[in-house]
């Protein structure tokens, strides 16, 4: 079985939210924040794209937590403004200790099949981490998987690189590169040569 059939869990970073990528929404896809209610498309719209994770209410509410203020703030929704048609999110979410340090959070990024592969998932990703920012994140991370090869590219493109701490991650990111289209770079693997222990 091969890296991206094992589908494991991997966390990239970018060590800033300087520069990010800006890319518009096309002409009829609009951006909104969450209002009550959208726990629901949320709930949906991951029912269709992940087929990793058991999608429910329930799942939302445990790493979420429904506040509503905080969600209005954090978490996004591409819409078809004809239909009215909720069709993707990505939620700017944060974490004040991941491994010591705080660390904005790029979460559960989702857009449903039928709308995949038209660049929608470039502005969502542009927006929620400009805002990450604006909401006083300096950096960022974001937890993925070996099976989710797009995203990898996607996430690479905008600057996050793989967080290696161990040897095996070492090695399973050996393996990704394999089949992502964008170098994750010899400097990546420089830097965290020297710096990763032995298992």
């Amino acid at each position: 079985m091969n890296i991206v059939e094992q589908n494991v869990s991997v966390n990239m970073i970018r060590d800033n939210l300087e520069h990010i990528p800006e890319y518009p929404l096309p002409p009829g896809i609009s951006l909104r924040w969450y209002q009550p209610g959208d726990e629901q498309h949320w709930v949906d719209i991951h029912l269709l794209a992940d087929p990793y994770n058991k999608i429910n209410l329930a799942l939302w509410r445990r790493e979420f937590g429904g506040d509503a203020h905080i969600l209005s703030q954090r978490q996004a929704f591409l819409v078809q403004e004809e239909t009215g048609y909720v069709f993707g999110t990505a939620t700017a979410w944060w974490d004040d200790d991941y491994y010591g340090q705080p660390y904005g959070r790029i979460h559960w990024v989702a857009i449903v099949p039928a709308m995949q592969g038209q660049g929608l998932a470039r502005p969502l990703l542009s927006i929620v981490c400009r805002q990450l920012k604006a909401l006083g994140s300096e950096r960022a991370y974001l937890v993925t998987s070996t099976g989710r090869i797009p995203a990898i590219n996607l996430y690479a493109r905008f600057g996050f690189r793989p967080h290696i701490r161990t040897a095996e991650e070492r090695e399973i990111w050996h393996q990704v590169q394999a089949y992502v289209r964008v170098p994750l770079g010899p400097d990546t693997w420089r830097r965290f040569y020297t710096s990763i222990q032995p298992n």
